[in-house]
């Protein structure tokens, strides 16, 4: 069981100004931030982080909602993150998510869904790297 996740704060959630409060949430959870940056995904960094969906009739949307604004990359820790981080976020529906997840307080719909969660220890791993070198992570907090 790894202690490393990704999260990503998307772009709705960063244009309507909840990123503080999806943060205060994280860190109140117990997550420790190793990395994090604000930035804008281009095409092909979007592409080449959602790949695996590439051919799903939704890539090309997801794409477009994810490159349509900043988002904030967070590389988190702590044990169990990723079953403890998609718990804390909720289902990917806000309709269908537990009170008081992030995508319950914050998400709009199935597709801007105020976050990203790494779905396994395996891709927690990727999608970190995707985002941040060795350099960029905080060994010693």
């Amino acid at each position: 069981m790894s202690k490393k996740t990704l999260a990503i704060v998307k772009p709705d959630a960063v244009i309507n100004g909840h990123s503080g409060a999806i943060l205060d949430l994280i860190i109140k959870a117990g997550f420790k931030i190793k990395g994090m940056k604000m930035i804008h995904l281009t095409k092909s960094s979007a592409e080449g982080f959602y790949v695996v969906h590439k051919k799903r009739p939704f890539f090309g949307e997801l794409v477009e909602y994810m490159t349509s604004g900043p988002c904030i990359p967070i590389a988190l820790e702590k044990e169990n993150a990723v079953d403890d981080y998609r718990k804390l976020i909720g289902a990917t529906d806000p309709a269908k998510a537990d009170e008081g997840t992030i995508r319950k307080l914050f998400a709009k719909d199935i597709q801007s869904n105020a976050v990203h969660g790494s779905d396994s220890d395996e891709n927690a791993e990727k999608e970190i790297a995707h985002f941040f070198s060795s350099d960029e992570l905080l060994n010693n907090y």
